[in-house]
């Protein structure tokens, strides 16, 4: 059954949300169609550079990100905060970036002399678009009807691209966020699509390092490491780059059939970083997004969330608590799907 997103979003908890968005038909959203002998490779870009571009009207900043074949996993960061500081010109400026906005608000950022009564109704409206400049639903959506529209007039035709809705999952502590991040960057690994962190195409962490992020240059739309230059009010993620880098190796070494039965042993130590132990943390980052329901944090944060968006019951409590409370880390048992 189908839930509200206000049920499933909680910024009182946590800013960040992994969010799922799959493609309706049989034929390839970006990859080769072997049927028809055609490819789709190249819209691949298209939702790349949408991604980064909406990250820089939104006051949301993106973590971590993976275009695949039929479905695009994005994990973001909401900055409410940032959003209620910014000036009506601020607000009407970013949300001019992709709509038209009203005559009104055109004219009023032309500089034209307006009367009370509609600078009022400037104003009122410029209040609807910073919140949404910070609603998830209105990021995907400016997201997905883009891509959607796009290629459909490549394929001539019309009808749904996508599936009528995201899904998304709440992040409720670091190492649920890290473990997200690791998941989403290492897609192409899992889908034989790569080899490696610096062959995985279209994906947050090949333009990271594409980008010359390891000298320290943060990449704009992409949420800086704690190790990079960020002015003084932005936000960063609290592991640098080159243990993130460190813990993905990790994680593709698990990931090869050579490791799998090794990764079973009780002797072998925790994942450095997360400090998870390997049969663990081979089952998220293998199956992040069923491990895990609606929310993924440890005991005392999904209760939280659980009574914040008024729910009777949280699933996958097991699974979260085994990963991710501190007395739980070091055991040695399988999760539960």
């Amino acid at each position: 059954m189908a839930q509200s997103r206000k049920s499933l979003i909680s910024l009182q908890d946590t800013p960040y949300y992994h969010c799922i968005s799959r493609c309706v038909r049989r034929s390839y959203l970006c990859g080769y169609d072997r049927n028809n002998n055609v490819s789709y490779e190249h819209r691949k870009s298209w939702v790349e550079k949408r991604l980064l571009f909406l990250s820089k009207v939104f006051s949301i900043d993106i973590c971590a990100y993976a275009v695949m074949s039929n479905h695009v996993h994005v994990v973001l960061c909401v900055n409410k905060s940032a959003a209620l500081s910014w000036p009506t010109e601020t607000v009407l400026q970013q949300w001019h970036k992709m709509h038209k906005g009203t005559l009104l608000t055109q004219k009023y950022m032309k500089g034209e002399l307006l009367r009370d009564s509609e600078l009022d109704a400037v104003k009122a409206t410029a209040e609807v678009y910073r919140k949404r400049l910070f609603d998830i639903s209105w990021f995907m959506r400016n997201l997905n009807e883009f891509i959607a529209r796009k290629a459909n007039e490549e394929d001539n035709c019309t009808g749904r691209f996508w599936e009528g809705r995201f899904r998304s999952q709440a992040l409720l502590t670091e190492k649920a966020l890290l473990s997200c991040m690791a998941y989403v960057d290492l897609n192409p690994i899992r889908a034989k699509a790569a080899t490696n962190i610096q062959n995985s195409y279209h994906t947050s962490i090949h333009t990271r390092l594409a980008s010359n992020a390891l000298n320290n240059k943060p990449i704009k739309g992409l949420m800086p490491f704690k190790s990079q230059r960020i002015s003084k009010n932005h936000r960063c993620l609290n592991f640098t780059l080159n243990n993130y880098c460190e813990l993905l190796d990790d994680s593709i070494k698990l990931l090869t059939d050579n490791n799998k039965e090794a990764a079973t042993h009780e002797s072998d130590d925790d994942i450095k970083l997360i400090g998870l132990g390997k049969p663990h943390w081979l089952k998220v980052i293998n199956d992040f997004e069923s491990t895990f329901s609606f929310a993924a944090g440890d005991t005392a944060s999904m209760q939280k969330f659980k009574e914040r968006t008024h729910r009777k019951r949280m699933a996958k409590q097991k699974a979260a608590s085994l990963c991710f409370d501190l007395k739980s880390t070091s055991q040695k048992v399988e999760l539960q799907s």
